[in-house]
């Protein structure tokens, strides 16, 4: 066996890691902004919005155990958990792990959501924008394998995720966005058909 199989394992596993995130960031801005129709009803594009995100926990966390697991580095339970604890490139570590903080806090309050108020679950799902940021910066100062090949990802989905928020600031997004607003304020509140008296 190669000794250094688990250093390319934490390798594969946080640049799979990376793009699962953010293909989960970006299938849930498709959703969110109704790119995909006012009212996507397909069951399966939600869920493949949090299959997406499950698949990144389980990633990430095959990232942090082959860190520990391989001797060429040397990372420790709390190299990988506590900011600037690591002596490897400190900086560019705790952006990794600010990011894994976030996402740990966005997958627990999304299996949590139906106990959650909606002000509450929005406010930390909102976090997942900056999971995609710090987990991209991570991977670009940390990353040996961030090559031309990756940045050209990273561009990519960069120009993604602005073409998603500029939807759903001026474009079509918004529209669709403030004509449910109105039609949510405007429409006429259910009565219940009055009772007969059988008496």
């Amino acid at each position: 066996m190669n000794e250094h199989i688990w250093w390319y394992l934490a390798r594969s596993s946080g640049v799979v890691a990376w793009a699962l995130a953010t293909a989960s960031v970006v299938w849930g801005m498709a959703l969110s902004t109704r790119a995909l129709g006012r009212q996507p009803r397909a069951p399966w594009l939600l869920d493949l919005h949090r299959f997406l995100g499950g698949l990144t926990v389980l990633f990430v966390g095959a990232h942090l155990a082959s860190l520990m697991a391989d001797s060429f580095v040397h990372f420790g339970v709390l190299d990988v958990l506590v900011p600037f604890r690591s002596s490897w490139k400190p900086g560019a570590v705790a952006w990794g792990i600010v990011a894994f903080y976030l996402l740990v806090a966005v997958e627990v309050t999304s299996l949590l959501r139906s106990r959650l108020s909606k002000r509450l679950w929005r406010a930390v799902h909102m976090c997942s924008y900056g999971v995609y940021v710090l987990a991209s910066v991570h991977f670009v100062v940390a990353g040996s394998d961030a090559g031309p090949a990756a940045r050209v990802a990273i561009l990519a989905s960069l120009g993604l995720v602005l073409f998603f928020l500029i939807y759903v600031a001026v474009g079509p997004g918004r529209a669709a966005s403030v004509s449910s607003a109105a039609a949510g304020r405007t429409r006429p509140a259910v009565q219940a058909p009055a009772s007969k008296n059988t008496a």
